[in-house]
């Protein structure tokens, strides 16, 4: 699955480095914890949470910046996250701004 990159503020729960495989850790590509705790993982908040963080990430742009050299360098780039929900979580939101 390529380049993979854990794009959440906490390790997820569960899961080893090693079992990760991870190629790199972008904290500051993930939601502020404020916001994260704000959203909770409800789908009725999606959309505020999509704009809010667009918001933050446009604040971000040495995150954003890294993402999308690392699209350009690597034929595959994977998007790591903890949710569960695999719908409405920050790397589908993050993936929008990255086709964008």
């Amino acid at each position: 699955d390529g380049c993979r990159v854990l794009i959440d503020r906490i390790w997820p729960r569960g899961m080893s480095k090693q079992q990760a495989e991870i190629a790199h850790w972008l904290k500051d590509a993930a939601p502020s914890s404020t916001l994260r705790k704000w959203f909770d993982h409800d789908p009725k908040k999606w959309r505020m949470f999509v704009v809010r963080y667009r918001s933050e990430l446009r604040q971000r742009t040495a995150a954003l910046r890294r993402l999308r050299e690392l699209v350009r360098q690597h034929d595959t780039v994977t998007l790591l996250y903890a949710a569960r929900d695999v719908q409405h979580n920050n790397a589908v939101a993050l993936q929008q701004v990255l086709s964008a």
